[in-house]
C-alpha cells in the first residue's frame, strides 16, 4: 500500500532533498511539490494527502498558520531550520518535528511513525465511526453532526452546508468534502449537490425533495439513488 505525500518548502534545494528521500521509500507516492502554503492549501482542498512534509518559514503564509486553517489534517511532519516552533508543533499535534539538514534515517523514522498512525486509524475504522465533521466557519471550527446535514450545495470555491436548524458557507471544494463524508448515506446527485439519502422525502421526475426543498438530480443518478435507498431500507421516501 502506498501513502500519498506532499512536499511544501520555499527552498528548491530542500524540496530536492526530501523528494530524493521519498523516492527511496516504496511506501510513499509523491502527489506534488509546492513552493508556498497557498499552493499547498489548494492541493489539499482537491486531493486527499496522507502525509505532509511542511516547512514553516515561507512567504505569504507560514506552515503553522496553514495547519491551523486546514479543514482536514493529514499526518504532518514539520521540516524546518528553526527550533522555536517546536511548541507550536506539539500544540498542533504534528506527527514529527525535524530540523534541517535532515539525515535520511531520521526522515525514515518520521515516515514510519506517520504510516503506523495511518494504518492504525484505517484498521480500527476511527474515521468511519465518527458521527460529526468539523467545518471552518468565520475563523472558527464548527462541529456538525453528520445526521443533521440535509444537503450540501456547491458555490464554486465554497459550499453551502444545509442542516435542519441552519445553513453556513464554508471555503472548501465539493470534491474534498465528498471524500470526508461516509458513502453509506451521502450521495452526489449531480455536480453541484450532495444529499443525505435518509433525508430524501420523495423523488419525482428529475427532482428530489429534501426538507421541503426540491433539488435537481442528474438523470444518470436517479436509478442509482433509488437502488441505494431500497438496499439500505430507508423508509422515509414517499
Amino acid at each position: 500500500m502506498k501513502f500519498s505525500c506532499l512536499i511544501v518548502d520555499d527552498e528548491p534545494y530542500a524540496i530536492e532533498i526530501i523528494e530524493s528521500y521519498v523516492q527511496q521509500l516504496s511506501s510513499l507516492h509523491l502527489a506534488g511539490k509546492c513552493k508556498n502554503a497557498l499552493e499547498a492549501t489548494q492541493i489539499l482542498n482537491e486531493t486527499k494527502i496522507d502525509i505532509l512534509f511542511l516547512d514553516i518559514e515561507m512567504p505569504f503564509l507560514n506552515g503553522v498558520d496553514m495547519i491551523r486553517g486546514l479543514n482536514y489534517k493529514p499526518k504532518v511532519i514539520l521540516i524546518t531550520a528553526f527550533r522555536d516552533y517546536a511548541v507550536d508543533g506539539y500544540e498542533l499535534d504534528v506527527t514529527d518535528y525535524l530540523l534541517k539538514p535532515v539525515p535520511f534515517p531520521r526522515f525514515n523514522q518520521a515516515v514510519n511513525k506517520a504510516i503506523a498512525s495511518l494504518t492504525k486509524t484505517a484498521a480500527t475504522g476511527d474515521e468511519k465511526q465518527k458521527d460529526h465533521i468539523f467545518f471552518k466557519v468565520d475563523k472558527k471550527l464548527v462541529s456538525v453532526k453528520l445526521d443533521d446535514i440535509l444537503y450540501i450545495e456547491s458555490l464554486k470555491d465554497y459550499v453551502r452546508v444545509k442542516t435542519a436548524a441552519e445553513s453556513f458557507i464554508v471555503y472548501q471544494t465539493m470534491n474534498s468534502l465528498q471524500e470526508k463524508l461516509p458513502e453509506s448515506n451521502f450521495f452526489r446527485i449531480q455536480k453541484s449537490y450532495i444529499v443525505a439519502l435518509n433525508k430524501i422525502k420523495s423523488i419525482e421526475g428529475n427532482m428530489v425533495e429534501v426538507a421541503c426543498e426540491k433539488i435537481p438530480i442528474s438523470r444518470n443518478c436517479k436509478d442509482e439513488v433509488l437502488q441505494l435507498i431500497l438496499s439500505k431500507g430507508i423508509s422515509g421516501l414517499k
